[in-house]
């Protein structure tokens, strides 16, 4: 430093003084005070070159920092990144499915998560490839990534969390997650899939033409089988128990009297799930999904973050973001013409 060097060190949009050298005076201050005492014990000079000093850093002290002083100006933008967690991978067991009626195949559900980050990128890889991610910046948010996977399956995956400067990988064991869904659909037992849009009515159908005289015939709801409708055609009764889980079946159950088919009218996305079907001759199961209807995505232009590439080139670049809100069972894509630039899916999560 010269002998009357005046350095000041700031910090923020509001150039906050948060250290000073006067060499002249052979005085240092900090003003570690200031800002809610955010630079409480963590600030140093060097009194030889005037070059600030955080120790302890934490992800409060990201911003803008200027060194003035009578011969130089000069701006720092300082990035601290938190310390990453380790992610995890859970089996969404319920979730567990035959891929068709005909098929034997079946597909495990995992979700991969991590809590509380910003600034980081969440990717599901299968060995080297990648095959999805989501990133977040500025916000501080819990992140989920999901992937089906054969039960057969002897690929490697990994879900790893990065960031700039460092990441975190959990490694899946498909054995030890995705075990065989037979025993939650018992063996031998038939599934099929059905979809159907939010509001639209649904059949979940029986298979058979006419019921038999001595028919007693259940219809059953999710993993904990709560009966739903009845017919005992000895009786010439029909029976619908759309007052249970909270009547999200209210006013939205019938039962076709010839066939013992099973009709929900008026879906919401809550009437999602497994279906069982039983009488005295046969069992069949259906997995239900009804869909949400899909609202239009929204481009908007982040203005703040248009940048040109490199202060020499006369070529600049537009930060643009696509989005939608309360959305569950879709997939976010980017296309550039007919190629698929990114995409970001989310499966039983709004």
């Amino acid at each position: 430093m010269m002998d009357d060097d005046l350095i000041q060190w700031r910090f923020g949009s509001e150039n906050t003084l948060i250290a000073e050298i006067d060499v002249m005076a052979s005085s240092i201050t900090v003003y570690d005070d200031v800002l809610d005492e955010r630079f409480r014990d963590r600030l140093k000079l060097d009194h030889q070159t005037g070059s600030l000093i955080i120790t302890n850093t934490r992800t409060e002290h990201t911003g803008l920092y200027q060194l003035q002083s009578n011969s130089v100006i000069k701006s720092f933008t300082l990035t601290v990144y938190a310390r990453l967690s380790v992610p995890v991978i859970i089996s969404n067991s319920p979730q567990c499915s035959s891929s068709s009626s005909s098929s034997s195949q079946q597909n495990c559900s995992l979700v991969c998560s991590v809590v509380n980050v910003s600034h980081v990128t969440l990717s599901w890889y299968k060995g080297n490839s990648l095959l999805s991610s989501i990133s977040v910046s500025d916000l501080s948010i819990s992140l989920s990534l999901p992937l089906e996977v054969e039960y057969q399956d002897k690929n490697s995956y990994s879900c790893v969390l990065n960031n700039p400067i460092s990441n975190q990988t959990t490694h899946l064991d498909i054995t030890q997650l995705c075990h065989t869904c037979s025993g939650v659909f018992g063996d031998n037992v038939t599934v099929e899939s059905v979809s159907v849009l939010e509001g639209d009515s649904v059949t979940l159908h029986s298979g058979v033409t006419e019921m038999m005289d001595d028919d007693l015939i259940l219809w059953r709801f999710g993993y904990n089988k709560i009966l739903i409708a009845k017919i005992n055609v000895m009786a010439s009764s029909i029976t619908v128990y759309d007052d249970v889980l909270d009547g999200r079946f209210r006013d939205r159950l019938k039962v076709d009297h010839q066939t013992g088919s099973l009709i929900i009218t008026d879906t919401r996305t809550e009437h999602t799930g497994l279906y069982q079907l039983q009488s005295n001759t046969l069992r069949k199961n259906f997995t239900l999904t009804v869909y949400a209807r899909l609202s239009v995505p929204v481009i908007s232009r982040n203005s703040s973050q248009c940048s040109s590439s490199s202060s020499s080139s006369s070529s600049s670049y537009c930060s643009l973001v696509c989005s939608v809100v309360n959305v569950g069972h879709v997939t976010l894509s980017w296309y550039k013409g007919n190629s698929l630039l990114s995409s970001i899916s989310v499966s039983d999560l709004s």
